[in-house]
């Protein structure tokens, strides 16, 4: 992180819609996972209103038909779509990939789990590092060549202030020996979205592909949080350590989103981490704000890097 930070007219309060405002994406082609409710609804809605051609993936292609239809611009260039895609099924990743035809200009990395059970792949790979991180490596870079031909394309990275609480376990990922946390292994994951970010930001730049990661805040009534009532007595739990707590609605909450994916305000900047519409500042104990050093460290960034190539080479090779 650099100490210039970036900073823009718009706060915690404003809204999906504020942040477009006056903004033409006509012609402009966009991929939003986890779209199908929460603020991945909402960012696909305003793209589409500014006049996007969205697509969103989604695991249960009749309901995401229902909510692509459903968020449509009733006028105007914009418009939605919905196609097949399973983070946790490589095969659903790159079917996807493989009918993907011409440019995409935007593509934001928004599907997650938060502090399930443990539940694992087929791979054998923790689920939550799974869909969060492994997931979305593998959709971002096989959609690379796409978005190179955008020329000036964003990657969208929704992480989570929960990545303060705990490193990448790069000796044990898949908790095959640490006793399962779900928080620890929600935190690897988040952890794991800003240092994609902030590797895919440094490799990709020659490419005009800018890569930024964000934390979208706490947000009410959203999917994410279901399985919170099963592991609320964890001891490494950010939401009951956390003594700076402020709420926001959906459209509050996909606001950076959607400032990372087209606002001019942040032409040309990648590999950074943002919250409430600026970027973040290095985290303090004690405060729910804040970038954690472990998550923008570039060794730590470049080692998740081939360690997540080595485990989709791997899995791929069983398959084949």
């Amino acid at each position: 992180m650099t100490d210039n930070l970036i900073t823009t007219p718009f706060g915690a309060r404003t809204t999906a819609a504020e942040v477009l405002a006056g903004v033409d994406l006509g012609g402009r082609r966009a991929v939003v996972t986890g779209a199908a409710s929460g603020i991945g609804r909402e960012t696909a809605r305003v793209l589409a209103a500014a006049g996007a051609e969205v697509t969103i993936g989604v695991r249960d292609l009749a309901a995401g038909a229902h909510v692509a239809q459903e968020i449509t611009p009733e006028s105007g260039p914009g418009s939605v779509h919905a196609a097949l895609l399973d983070l946790t099924d490589l095969a659903s990743v790159r079917s996807f990939v493989e009918t993907w035809h011409g440019p995409l200009h935007m593509l934001v990395l928004n599907a997650g789990v938060m502090a399930s059970p443990l539940e694992r792949t087929k791979e054998g790979w923790e689920l939550q590092f799974a869909t969060n991180h492994l997931g979305h490596f593998a959709l971002a870079t096989g959609l690379h060549d796409a978005l190179a031909a955008a020329h000036g394309a964003r990657v969208v990275v929704v992480s989570s202030v929960g990545h303060v609480n705990g490193d990448v376990l790069f000796d044990d990922i898949n908790f095959e020996r640490h006793p399962y946390d779900p928080w620890a292994a929600y935190s690897q994951s988040k952890t794991a979205n800003v240092l994609f970010a902030v590797e895919a930001g440094r490799r990709w730049a020659s490419d005009l592909i800018a890569v930024n990661a964000l934390n979208p805040g706490r947000i009410t009534s959203t999917r994410l949080g279901r399985h919170i009532g099963d592991v609320s007595n964890s001891p490494t739990s950010f939401e009951a350590a956390s003594t700076d707590v402020s709420w926001k609605d959906i459209p509050q909450g996909a606001a950076t989103s959607v400032l990372l994916a087209a606002s001019p305000l942040v032409d040309g900047v990648t590999g950074r981490y943002f919250e409430d519409c600026n970027e973040a500042g290095p985290h303090r104990p004690g405060i729910r704000r804040g970038v954690a050093a472990h998550a923008v460290d570039p060794e730590r960034a470049a080692h998740l890097w081939q360690v997540s190539l080595e485990m989709l080479t791997a899995a791929a090779s069983t398959t084949a």
